[in-house]
């Protein structure tokens, strides 16, 4: 098998299994039981908190430990809006899902939400916030880097303005924490959201960072764990798993960053120049290193997708049709795509545990799939690309 879908989910670094393991076994206490078992459990989530907050330049007081990146968000804009009844959001079209059911969900309950377009590229204009800013902001939610497409937004630009206008800045930072270089304070941020699973950790946990002094209302109501914020008995062995994860990602970050970049280009090399009919989606420049989002003229992603599982070869079409829902692709819609270009994609993110070998395999079998695909396909002389 050769597993290019990273940004779904990761390998979990052998590392991170053999840290989590005396706390599945032996160490098995609840945190907040004053025992011994109680006080080892809980000092094992101390350690994790620090290794957490030292990833992204943060203090451990500011890493509040959650389930995941969609609990991370939700925490992130219902706590806000929780405190600021009249408050409006300003978020993009391009966010993930758990954003904007979170966005539609306060709309529903009397929140104003305002979307931010996109250029072709999926980058948001930063310039345009100014505009979409009134006296009823009290937060802007905007993605660090596109689950789908690998574009890095303006996040330093876009925190300044929120910062010289008292407003709250979020980010879902799930797909770049770990990957590149992330600095909170440098960077101004107020909110931001981590999980686990992308940095080749545990499933199942995560984190909000919160900057000392942002004040926020609790979701998950119970026991008070979390200092309040977070209720619920903590999943140990997961947290001390994320916290070493985030350790591994801060000291080989350079390596692994260089790593999965260069294979990254290799594929899109071979892939443009290889395969006729093909583009590249997403930012050139400013995007994710481990990120290839492609459109091919002709074939229907999924049908590529199924063809390359055939071949052993684990990719996505990057949600340009979520499994559950059948819907296109938001973000693609969003960037100016039409329907069959959107049906014709494929998202291909590499990871640390990838070579070039199979980079070269998976070039190869992609040759002769696409091929195969467009020698049946109905739409191969109907559309034209339109997008060179």
């Amino acid at each position: 098998m050769i597993y290019l879908d990273n940004a779904a989910s990761t390998k979990i670094h052998e590392s991170v299994l053999d840290s989590m393991l005396p706390y599945l076994k032996e160490q098995y206490g609840n945190p907040s039981s004053i025992h011994r078992y109680g006080r080892l459990t809980h000092k094992a989530i101390e350690k994790a908190r620090k290794q957490i907050a030292s990833l992204i330049n943060a203090e451990p007081s500011e890493i509040l430990i959650t389930s995941g990146g969609t609990e991370s968000n939700n925490t992130a804009l219902c706590g806000i809006a929780m405190k600021n009844p009249a408050c409006k959001i300003i978020t993009s079209l391009i966010e993930h899902d758990a954003i904007l059911e979170p966005c539609k969900k306060l709309s529903q309950n009397g929140f104003e939400i305002d979307y931010l377009p996109v250029d072709s590229f999926g980058m948001v204009d930063y310039l345009e916030l100014e505009n979409h800013i009134s006296e009823k902001t009290c937060l802007v939610s905007i993605m660090f880097g596109n689950n789908e497409v690998g574009t890095i937004q303006p996040i330093s630009e876009i925190a300044k303005i929120c910062n010289e206008k008292k407003i709250i800045f979020h980010t879902d930072a799930v797909q770049a924490v770990g990957k590149i270089p992330i600095d909170v304070k440098k960077l101004g941020i107020d909110l931001l959201s981590i999980s686990s699973h992308k940095l080749y950790g545990p499933k199942g946990v995560g984190a909000l960072y919160i900057k000392n002094g942002i004040s926020i209302d609790p979701v998950i109501l119970g026991g008070g764990q979390e200092n309040g914020l977070r209720s619920g008995t903590e999943n140990v062995a997961n947290i001390v798993g994320f916290g070493k994860a985030c350790e591994i990602a801060k000291a080989c970050l350079d390596e692994n960053m260089s790593h999965v970049k260069k294979l990254r280009d290799y594929m899109i090399k071979r892939v443009l120049s290889e395969i006729p009919e093909v583009k590249l989606n997403g930012d050139s420049e400013c995007r994710l290193p481990n990120n290839a989002h492609f459109t091919f003229l002709g074939v229907n992603g999924e049908d590529l997708i199924i063809k390359l599982d055939e071949f052993g070869i684990a990719a996505s079409t990057g949600s340009a049709c979520s499994v559950n829902t059948q819907k296109a692709s938001h973000v693609l819609d969003a960037m100016g795509f039409s329907l069959e270009q959107i049906t014709g994609s494929l998202r291909l993110t590499i990871g640390i545990f990838n070579d070039e070998k199979e980079i070269d395999q998976t070039v190869e079998v992609l040759k002769k799939v696409v091929k195969e695909l467009r020698s049946v396909s109905p739409f191969k002389e109907k559309y034209s690309f339109g997008l060179h």
